[in-house]
């Protein structure tokens, strides 16, 4: 968790950070944001892959096209995981009710 965190604070947000508005949400504790990590941690490595030393040299425009523009659109997305969230404001993000799972019915004898 803490190269994701350096990689996030210091090549991530410096470079792809945009603006927090009410349209584009961003929580300053995104780490405790399960799906943000998650997400971030997949961004990172693919950006570890495709922008390393032994990448190709297309590498990084795939990684803009693929990767980059789709996770952050999820986790900026007014819906998405930072939803509740406010700069400078963290809220926990709702988990949805499940009913309970019944086990199997045991086979017919």
């Amino acid at each position: 968790m803490y190269q994701l965190s350096q990689w996030t604070h210091h090549v991530l947000l410096p470079v792809y950070g945009r603006e927090v508005t009410s349209g584009a949400p961003w929580c300053s504790r995104w780490w405790e944001h399960q799906e943000a990590v998650a997400q971030l941690h997949g961004l990172w490595l693919a950006w570890a892959e495709l922008t390393g030393p032994d990448a190709d040299m297309t590498g990084p425009a795939s990684w803009h096209r693929d990767f980059l523009g789709p996770v952050m659109g999820a986790l900026r997305d007014p819906s998405g995981p930072f939803a509740g969230c406010k700069p400078g404001s963290h809220r926990p993000k709702e988990v949805p009710p499940v009913e309970p799972l019944a086990p199997p019915e045991p086979p017919a004898a």
